[in-house]
């Protein structure tokens, strides 16, 4: 099946881009979740608005991914949560709760989609998460996981 990706996939594209995908995926992943919309005639016209707002919202160059970098590794993010007696979370932490503890810590707004934690965080202490700025950019962020 042809889609159009509305919002950036990791592993099939970003947003604007045509793709094919498997029929399953895509009524049952893409679509639903507002991630992608079926590719139609009419809708090709919308794939150069996307583009155009993508470009608006995106870093640019690889100078303006450096400079964000070097304010969101100059940040230290100390997130409070909920947790048990032995350490352990009550729930896991999420990209969102990063992004917004990130920009609480006086950094710069970042795209909670752009946050890739690797492991599930379920415990306090110190982990390392990353920020994919650019296709060539990442920022590493350390994140301090503290109990409420």
């Amino acid at each position: 099946m042809k889609i159009i990706l509305t919002h950036e996939v990791s592993g099939l594209g970003a947003a604007g881009d045509v793709v094919d995908v498997k029929d399953g995926y895509a009524r049952n992943y893409l679509v639903p979740r507002k991630l992608a919309i079926r590719w139609t005639k009419g809708g090709e016209k919308d794939v150069e608005q996307i583009r155009r707002a993508r470009k608006i919202h995106e870093i640019q160059t690889i100078e303006q991914a450096n400079q964000v970098k070097a304010q969101l590794e100059g940040v230290k993010v100390r997130l409070a949560v909920r947790s048990g007696n032995a350490g352990r979370l009550f729930g896991s932490v999420t990209p969102a709760d990063v992004a917004s503890a990130i920009k609480a810590a006086g950094g710069p707004k970042v795209d909670k989609r752009r946050i890739e934690l690797g492991a599930p965080i379920k415990t306090l202490g110190a982990h390392e998460t990353f920020v994919r700025l650019h296709p060539e950019v990442a920022a590493k962020v350390d994140l301090e996981v503290v109990s409420e």
